[in-house]
């Protein structure tokens, strides 16, 4: 599949698993899966015929590994990043010491003040590289990356997860757990 229609596809799926399912008439099951057969159907109603040759290509080639198949192939789902509800029935997990946070200059205000919260997503996104929070900054501007001591916070209770494709994923980075870009260190 040629590289335009790989994105393209891509950000259908991310659509219509992260965001809006209904809108092809799709809903998502526990742990935010859909039938892979329903979801080509629905997207060839909806003007995206697909094979599930080409489907399955498109996962495998994902650069950010957005989506997932099931163990037995049948089902599909995004892997986070969801901004309707679903219950990805991640188990929790121990996050290594630091965690990353790519952002730009001019919401780091915001973020001192509040902490990195959700927004219209279910969990604030972290990762466990520099070079991942980089480029996840660089999709808006300039990139900043924050450092998050996820260690700290699990100590303190905080619970995290990750995804299928490694990222990880809470509730709310408190300011006080910030460091770099000018965040006042506890």
């Amino acid at each position: 599949m040629e590289q335009a229609r790989l994105v393209r596809v891509s950000k259908r799926l991310s659509r219509h698993l992260r965001h809006d399912p209904a809108a092809i008439g799709l809903a998502l099951q526990p742990g935010g899966w859909v039938e892979v057969g329903l979801l080509l159907a629905a997207l060839a109603r909806h003007g995206l015929p697909l094979t599930r040759d080409e489907l399955a290509e498109v996962v495998a080639h994902n650069d950010k590994q957005r989506f997932a198949f099931s163990e037995d192939g049948t089902r599909i789902r995004a892997n986070q990043g969801h901004s309707v509800p679903v219950d990805l029935r991640l188990p929790l997990a121990q996050p290594p010491e630091i965690l990353y946070h790519g952002t730009v200059a001019k919401v780091l205000p915001a973020i001192r003040e509040a902490g990195l919260l959700p927004m219209n997503r279910h969990d604030v996104h972290l990762s466990a590289d520099r070079e991942t929070a980089i480029r996840v900054g660089s999709r808006r501007g300039r990139p900043v990356v924050l450092v998050v001591p996820a260690g700290e916070m699990a100590r303190a209770g905080h619970e995290f997860r990750v995804s299928a494709n490694g990222v990880w994923l809470t509730s709310h980075v408190p300011p006080g757990y910030l460091r770099g870009a000018g965040m006042d260190p506890r």
